[in-house]
């Protein structure tokens, strides 16, 4: 992996940025120089709908749910070992289609819809073909536990239908209470392959366990008043019409969907008491096949464990070599980088006040921020989306087994907004210097920003995405903020950013200590404290992450490395010729794509440029 990314300073950044102002932009959209032939545009249309027919609640997520797809909006997704084989079907269908088309003479647009149709599926067909847990097909939250502390139609259902699933008329409202009723149908699928994975001998480590047996206790103590949040969100939403739905909702809550709960919650208290301590793939049947084929869908390449590993190390040896001048500089000398930022992260300077004053502050300074970068943004793009975000604090249940915080874009109309979800079960998670980073990985110019463009593509490539390129970007939206000058008279504002980047080199060395090295949840906790100084309320909650979705935490920063990479090869292919804006539009119009393809899509961005 290249290291030459850090080579350029930001400040020679902003310089080739105002160097080519006044260059020749690339042509609007330049990757679409002809129109997509006929029936590779309705080839690849069909495969969309296809995939949509499976997660309908995807089609409701982008706006598409209308018209004559329309049915899609009452439906959820079949979470049963037979909805399970039936998508893997539809997938084999796709890829063969795919993979028999003929592409010759196709724009490189459509040729890069095609290319990451195969990968997407042929990677998650891999995925299928192992014997337990949840696939993304073409998307980040590989599991191979169907329930646990962060996976499951108890957390998912509850958080779409409140946040995703419109209510603006009495159709949708229907439509909202026939997804309730399916809910338990969801449940009980869930269950059926959670029973299945431990008859194999594929049992959640106890720890997590633990967490989702509280959540889901909590899930169903909410329920038993009056139907709970779920039918209060009903309820507050179709109050000026006329019906019966919230109280069709209570009736669904407890009669259907709280036994459904009860019996999931059965079921995970019985495989508590066949579980152990270990957290990692490593010793669970076929675990070391499964996380070979995680890591690969994490990071879009073929690089083993042991290479991941120490790439991590190496990359935070090097970041941590550009925060420690400027914790001298504050009067941080003695200690290791880690320990420094321990004793930085305690100046109460830096801390949100407890309790509700605190979450508003944190809410009203994460909107300050947003308002501000996305000011920055014409000096980084050609062509501009609006940055459409809005900033929500995650559900209570959801909040004690959740991240600090998460994003995406919304629809493609636009009509529903991307969101910021912010954790705030305790505001000692967050620190004046390290939540405004945390806003341009999760907003602008991160994971909503960029979504903004994906929505823009064909449906195929508004539903396909790759973790790699897809927290890749948003960790070099990290690196763009501060290259646009957001820590320019904020040097803690820039340990933040810094230890942001460190924190993901981390999540290398760390996911790959579980479950290929055979480290304790303990080791992994220790190591973010103690090397990268960050707070065992926020690291433990990380690494637990870690051990229910196997390797997705090593896309982040092998995502970033590659996309840097490319830009230094752009740089010093065209010289003078680059334009830092150029760069950025290429990147997002490629649109969200395996790495080997995003190199692809720089050539030919060089190409064009020097012709």
């Amino acid at each position: 992996m290249s290291h030459t990314s850090h080579s350029i300073s930001r400040r020679s950044a902003i310089h080739l940025l105002a160097a080519g102002t006044a260059a020749a932009a690339l042509p609007a959209r330049a990757f679409a120089t002809s129109p997509a032939r006929p029936d590779a545009a309705a080839l690849l249309d069909e495969i969309a709908w296809s995939l949509l027919d499976h997660v309908p609640e995807s089609a409701t997520g982008l706006g598409v749910d209308t018209g004559a797809h329309h049915a899609l909006r009452s439906r959820m997704e079949d979470r049963s070992q037979a909805g399970r084989d039936a998508y893997a079907a539809t997938l084999r269908k796709g890829l063969a289609r795919i993979e028999a088309f003929n592409a010759k003479g196709l724009d490189h647009s459509t040729r890069t819809s095609i290319a990451v149709v195969k990968s997407a599926f042929a990677t998650a067909l891999e995925g299928f073909a192992l014997p337990y847990g949840d696939v993304a097909v073409g998307g980040w939250r590989n599991t191979p536990y169907v329930v646990i502390q962060n996976v499951g139609a108890y957390l998912d259902a509850p958080r779409f239908l409140d946040a995703d699933h419109p209510v603006n008329t009495p159709a949708d409202a229907d439509a909202w209470i026939a997804r309730l009723s399916q809910l338990d149908d969801q449940l009980d699928g869930e269950r059926g392959r959670i029973i299945d994975a431990a008859a194999k001998g594929l049992v959640p480590p106890d720890f997590l366990l633990d967490r989702a047996i509280a959540q889901m206790t909590s899930t169903i103590a909410d329920a038993r008043k009056d139907g709970g949040s779920l039918a209060a969100s009903i309820a507050g939403r179709t109050g000026k019409m006329s019906g019966t739905w919230a109280t069709d909702a209570r009736r669904i809550i407890a009669a259907d969907v709280m036994p459904a709960l009860e019996r999931q919650l059965a079921e995970l208290q019985r495989q508590r008491g066949l579980a152990k301590s270990d957290p990692g793939m490593r010793e669970r049947p076929q675990g070391s096949e499964y996380y070979a084929w995680a890591l690969r869908a994490s990071t879009t390449t073929r690089v083993p464990p042991e290479d991941v590993h120490q790439r991590g190390l190496q990359e935070l040896a090097e970041l941590h070599a550009r925060m420690d001048p400027i914790l001298k500089s504050l009067g941080y000398t003695t200690g290791t980088v880690g320990a420094r930022m321990t004793a930085l992260g305690e100046d109460k300077r830096f801390l949100f006040a407890e309790g509700d004053p605190g979450r508003a502050e944190i809410l009203a300074f994460i909107q300050k921020r947003v308002d501000w970068i996305r000011a920055q943004m014409p000096r980084a793009f050609r062509e501009l989306v609006p940055g459409n975000v809005e900033v929500r604090r995650l559900p209570l249940s959801e909040e004690p087994g959740a991240p600090t915080a998460y994003g995406g874009a919304g629809s493609k109309d636009g009509t529903v907004p991307g969101k910021m979800w912010i954790n705030l079960r305790s505001t000692d998670l967050h620190r004046k210097y390290d939540l405004p980073t945390l806003v341009h990985h999760e907003a602008i110019p991160g994971h909503v920003w960029q979504g903004e463009y994906a929505n823009r593509l064909p449906l195929i490539r508004s539903i396909l995405a790759f973790n790699a390129y897809s927290e890749g970007w948003a960790l070099y939206g990290e690196q763009l903020a501060d290259e646009l000058g957001a820590y320019d008279d904020d040097p803690v504002g820039r340990l933040g950013y810094l230890q942001s980047l460190a924190f993901r080199a981390c999540r290398m060395v760390v996911d790959t200590g579980l479950h290929a090295k055979g480290w304790t949840r303990e080791e992994a906790v220790r190591f973010f404290m103690e090397k990268n100084g960050n707070k065992r309320e926020e690291v433990v909650n990380e690494v637990d992450r870690y051990c229910s979705w196997p390797g997705q935490a090593c896309g982040y920063k092998m995502g970033h490395s590659q996309i840097v990479a490319q830009r230094k090869r752009a740089q010093d292919a065209l010289g003078s010729a680059y334009d830092l804006r150029d760069y950025d539009q290429t990147i997002v119009d490629g649109g969200n794509v395996p790495l080997d393809v995003l190199a692809q899509n720089v050539s030919e961005y060089i190409a064009t440029k020097k012709k």
